[in-house]
């Protein structure tokens, strides 16, 4: 019900609807943000979008939706997790998850997050709630919705009017590429790790 609402949405306002839906897919609305992209990605292939306009508004609606995540957790934070954070689905025990995965993998876990459902909103918010500096949120998190917008409606686009298969392979691509990422993550700190105990 909710995918139809939306990609009928996005059909009569177009990029308008895309960057609005995005904005609020982000902060935690049970949008289906990568059917929404894939999709607009179908409709640049009818030539009823324009791709590169399609991938800015994407972009400025995924960071439009990240930074209000982060504000949210930095103005907020943890008293807003316990009194309304389920309704946005930002519970303790994601809270926690991502959390874990920010002593474990740094800054990367803004990138990564974008390709898990249910999560990319609350590493924003986690970030805001631990006053990560605002460069360093804006340099993980920009780069990791550029490549998640890139990622989905380029496959729209190359997928045509077959768009639909992507919620059948979705959930085994985006593992893969979460998989991907983690292992560049883990090597990454690794690198950093050796360094450190080199230069001692």
């Amino acid at each position: 019900m909710v995918k139809e609402l939306v990609l009928d949405f996005v059909t009569n306002y177009g990029y308008y609807g895309l960057f609005l839906s995005l904005i609020l897919g982000i902060v935690g609305l049970p949008i289906p943000d990568e059917i929404l992209m894939t999709y607009c990605g179908y409709l640049v292939s009818q030539s009823v979008l324009n791709y590169w306009i399609t991938l800015l508004t994407a972009l400025l609606g995924s960071v439009a939706g990240i930074s209000i995540s982060y504000g949210m957790g930095r103005r907020f934070g943890s008293p807003l997790v316990v009194k309304y954070g389920r309704r946005f689905g930002i519970t303790e025990a994601r809270l926690g998850i991502v959390n874990n995965w920010y002593a474990r993998f740094g800054k990367v876990v803004l990138v990564i997050g974008y390709f898990i459902p249910g999560i990319r909103h609350v590493t924003a918010f986690a970030a805001g709630i631990s006053r990560m500096r605002f460069s360093s949120f804006a340099l993980f998190a920009y780069l990791g919705a550029l490549i998640w917008t890139f990622t989905f409606i380029t496959i729209g686009k190359a997928l045509g009017v077959h768009w639909a298969q992507v919620t059948e392979m979705s959930h085994q691509m985006v593992l893969w590429v979460v998989v991907l990422l983690v292992v560049l993550g883990a090597a990454y700190a690794i690198y950093k790790w050796r360094k450190r105990n080199l230069q001692r």
